[in-house]
């Protein structure tokens, strides 16, 4: 039986959707085929917990020692949500130690982490992305430079961060700066988004078939002003899936979020975000650790695709075990 570390935590904001994640993935892996483990990393340490009681990680080649018993791990399922486990950090460790795990590798993780760095990246690939400004921590902001770049309204959020911490809706220049402030809060890099009206809509792909797939797409509506923290986990918004969006503007999503996937060098699952206005889709931004707890959306269009999570979590480890050999 394979040992595999479920690690979840981190040290973001988005340590609370994790944990929920790590749960999910601990609950519904196949207990006859692999033995779990729960493993936690955020700035309290690194440490397996395991029935309330706290054993430390050796970092130096990622075991633990239970009483007289060393175990060791055959791979990792990735459950952090933002970092260390999404900005490629882990990803540079495990690569060290030989430790296979489930998400994509050092490289595409630090890119799409990096979400100005990715959107341009993007951009220079022909794909529609929202027009952007980023400003660093101690970097003199100009509002009427922004204003004029961008308009109003616009989007006002942390550079490497995700569950929409720190996300504002700027509809007036005296917003501006209490928003970037608010994003710095989490992150040393802001960025500034033009709003784009529209359709928002979700599309999950993998490939852990062998080929790289879609899932069915999720349209979101939230009851408030943008799908925030709020609408995305305490039930302030609608999950459609599949979204009520034409066939064609429902094609022409998968196949961009397949180039992208393959632009990116992703691997295992993900989960890139759109914005249609006018019939046409502008991405938003790619996900290389997407939220897996049962709310999350992944596991809402895997159901719809026939697939459960048992299988959605068990092909994710077979695929990462058949793509190290």
């Amino acid at each position: 039986m394979k040992n595999i570390a479920v690690v979840m935590g981190g040290y973001s904001s988005e340590k609370v959707i994790s944990m929920k994640s790590g749960e999910v993935v601990m609950n519904f892996l196949n207990h006859s085929l692999y033995r779990c483990f729960a493993i936690i990393i955020d700035q309290d340490g690194w440490r397996l917990v395991e029935q309330s009681i706290e054993y430390p990680i050796n970092k130096s080649d990622f075991s633990v020692t239970i009483g007289s018993s060393k175990i060791t791990f055959d791979g990792v399922f990735m459950a952090i949500h933002g970092a260390p486990g999404e900005n490629g950090v882990l990803q540079y460790y495990f690569d060290q130690l030989n430790i296979p795990y489930t998400t994509s590798g050092e490289e595409a993780s630090k890119m799409c982490f990096d979400k100005g760095r990715c959107n341009k990246f993007l951009k220079s690939q022909g794909i529609s992305c929202a027009k952007s400004l980023q400003v660093h921590k101690g970097q003199e902001i100009n509002l009427d430079l922004i204003i004029e770049k961008l308009a109003l309204p616009c989007f006002v959020k942390p550079n490497s961060n995700g569950s929409s911490f720190g996300v504002s809706k700027v509809n007036t220049i005296d917003q501006l700066p209490k928003a970037i402030e608010k994003a710095f809060e989490h992150d040393d890099c802001v960025l500034m988004e033009s709003f784009i009206s529209g359709t928002e809509v979700s599309c999950g792909v993998h490939n852990l078939n062998g080929k790289v797939e879609t899932f069915p797409i999720t349209e979101i509506v939230s009851e408030n002003d943008f799908f925030d923290f709020e609408a995305k986990y305490q039930g302030k918004s609608k999950e459609i899936t599949p979204a009520r969006i034409s066939s064609d503007v429902a094609n022409e999503i998968a196949a961009i979020t397949k180039r992208v996937y393959h632009l990116l060098n992703l691997n295992g699952l993900a989960r890139i975000d759109f914005i249609i206005m006018n019939q046409k889709p502008y991405l938003i931004e790619a996900n290389t650790v997407p939220g897996l707890s049962k709310e999350s959306i992944i596991p809402q269009q895997a159901r719809v695709s026939g697939m459960s999570l048992s299988d959605l979590f068990n092909k994710s480890v077979e695929h990462m075990f058949n793509s190290n050999q």
